[in-house]
């Protein structure tokens, strides 16, 4: 469903494992394995044999995808190698730990004591994992012009556009990258363009390219204008002042005309390789994702008490409002160290008072909105539910407004630290669609990002205006948002679907809205793979 954001290396070490052998100490080997469901475990990858060692340092890594909006529970398990067969039921268990990746990358070395069964310690082993992406991030920026072009249309000047080719192992040419036509021009210049160092020539700065301007023809039959040849190694020389000039050569016209020089000039105004950050990058670095959600208690979502209502728990305690909290907080929750989740209410008429409120704490503490972990949130959703008389109107603007200005104090640090997720659910009856969207595109400048799940059967019409898929989200001054920050989800496509596809739909583009975010800053993470 989802591309995998990345892959992800595991560098595992275990100390003071049990000893198994007589007279020698264990040959350990550590495998892992993920959750394939309804009990069963899947081998994704096994280390090394290491001979009479109790403290362990295994050398081959454990290579695993890696996806944000999955819990992706795995298994490390070690044994003690006795024969030479891969089957490890005649081996010794020397204890495991379950965990999910989520918890691995998050912490930048993750330690647990080993267990033979759950509440068993294998003695006082305990097992370090440690991860690290596997990319090349560098990415090769360009600006190109030219200059005296050949004119290749019969009534006016060329259209021309530029290809770029990397010559593959085999010797083939293969396109990586292919400019704009400008129109009408033989000195173009065109705009600054960025391809990934592994895309443009593998990583090589010395694998030949070949770059190709041609006349763009509305038929489709561009004509060539002209080739040359060059590596990424040349193209660097260019900047401050300094171009990089190539003739451009049609290589027809070079066998028929005597006299013929070339068929323009191109010239590379600057070539600059930067580093582009990954989402992983930024959690590996330290960056906390903080997690509140807000749950729509208006009337519109009929009486709780009602087998009707969207808030009626049902005989096996659960409602669309719990499954939503449920499934996103269960992925978010490994990214936040301290595990504490404010959680917000609004639309409702709160005691003792009976005002309307629309962003009372779930826990009735104000001054302490926090819930320890996912259920806390639950039981504070359980308990609140008999204690309030559901209301109107339906305002989001308010708790968004609440979660901003959390994130625009951590703004103020200037670093990659903190980034906010807010999660709110709701029957889909907004009232201040003006105020949400100016809160929208004012938190739009903030590191958070907004979903929304849609219950029950309404019209979500304002929900998908506001999920900026269909162009950008203006206020209602005409102000853009500087990003897409909001993902709206209808829950009904959901329903007989297995729990975890909702989150998946849901946060598949988180990792992309933190990227940019600290992109558009100019930040990089708290700090990097070399500084841990």
């Amino acid at each position: 469903m989802a591309a995998c954001v990345s892959r992800v290396e595991l560098s595992v070490s275990c100390r003071s494992l049990l000893d198994r052998d007589l007279g020698s100490r264990s040959d350990p080997l550590c495998v892992l394995l993920q959750d394939a469901g309804g009990g069963r475990w899947a081998e994704l990858d096994r280390t090394e044999k290491i001979k009479n060692c109790q403290d362990p340092e295994f050398c081959k890594k454990l290579v695993v995808d890696y996806y944000f909006e999955k819990v992706q529970k795995l298994k490390f398990s070690v044994y003690d190698i006795d024969n030479k067969s891969s089957d490890l039921n005649d081996d010794d268990y020397l204890g495991g730990v379950e965990c999910t990746l989520g918890q691995v990358v998050s912490s930048s070395v993750f330690t647990q004591p080993l267990e033979l069964k759950q509440g068993k310690p294998a003695g006082k082993g305990t097992i370090t994992i440690s991860a690290e992406e596997i990319k090349d991030t560098r990415v090769v920026y360009l600006e190109i012009e030219a200059q005296n072009l050949d004119k290749k249309d019969f009534l006016g000047k060329s259209d021309p556009f530029l290809e770029f080719y990397k010559q593959t192992d085999a010797g083939t040419w293969q396109l990586v990258y292919r400019s704009e036509v400008i129109k009408n021009n033989l000195n173009p210049c065109w705009r600054k363009f960025s391809v990934p160092l592994q895309t443009f020539c593998g990583g090589d700065f010395n694998k030949p390219i070949k770059v190709q301007c041609a006349d763009d023809d509305s038929d489709g039959s561009h004509d060539l204008i002209g080739t040359l040849e060059t590596t990424l190694a040349q193209m660097q020389t260019a900047g401050a002042g300094s171009l990089v000039e190539y003739e451009c050569i049609h290589p027809e016209k070079k066998q028929k005309k005597k006299n013929y020089k070339n068929s323009g000039i191109i010239r590379i105004k600057s070539c600059k390789i930067e580093t582009e950050y990954s989402f992983l990058d930024y959690v590996m670095g330290g960056c906390q994702i903080n997690f509140t959600v807000g749950v729509d208690f208006t009337a519109s979502n009929g009486d709780p008490k009602s087998p009707d209502s969207l808030h009626y728990i049902s005989p096996d305690g659960i409602n669309e409002y719990l499954i939503a909290i449920w499934s996103v907080g269960s992925v978010v929750q490994d990214y936040d160290t301290d595990k504490l989740f404010p959680a917000f209410g609004f639309g409702a008429q709160v005691p003792p008072s009976w005002q309307v409120s629309h962003e009372f704490a779930l826990n009735f503490n104000p001054s302490n909105p926090y819930c320890q972990g996912i259920q806390g949130i639950v039981d504070a959703y359980r308990q609140i539910l008999p204690q309030i008389r559901l209301y109107g109107p339906t305002n989001f603007s308010p708790i968004i407004n609440h979660v901003a200005r959390f994130a625009a104090h951590s703004l103020q640090q200037g670093t990659a630290a903190q980034y906010f997720i807010l999660l709110i659910i709701t029957d889909g009856e907004i009232t201040d669609l003006d105020q949400t969207r100016q809160a929208i595109v004012n938190a739009s400048k903030l590191p958070m990002s907004i979903i929304i799940v849609g219950v029950g059967e309404a019209d979500f019409k304002a929900m998908e205006f506001l999920d900026g898929d269909n162009g950008v989200l203006k206020s209602v001054t005409g102000e853009p948002a500087a990003r897409d920050i909001v993902q709206f989800v209808p829950f009904r496509q959901f329903k007989n679907a297995p729990q975890e596809a909702l989150s998946q739909m849901v946060l598949a583009e988180v990792p992309k809205q933190l990227v940019s975010y600290y992109k558009w800053q100019g930040w990089p993470p708290l700090k990097g793979p070399e500084m841990k």
